[in-house]
């Protein structure tokens, strides 16, 4: 499954462990996520922070785009 295939009110698991509804029905490298972790909060997220997404009670694990790894590999350079 790509981040593109993840609709609104989809749960989602990011790369930390913490898991989030997604709110938006865009594309792109960054989508906007309720965020379950230490507090609740909404906001943009980086696509290749997302690492499984639920569909029908079942985890699928995302597959990122050419251009989300080559980002993600550009904020770990910066140390992000």
């Amino acid at each position: 499954m790509k981040t593109n295939d993840i609709k609104s009110g989809m749960k989602v698991q990011m790369r930390n462990g913490w898991y989030g509804i997604m709110k938006d029905n865009m594309r792109g490298n960054t989508r906007v996520v309720e965020v379950h972790g230490h507090y609740t909060e909404t906001g943009s997220v980086y696509s290749s922070d997302i690492v499984k997404a639920r569909v029908d009670n079942v985890w699928h694990d995302i597959e990122h785009t050419a251009a989300q790894k080559k980002a993600a590999g550009v904020r770990k350079a910066m140390g992000f």
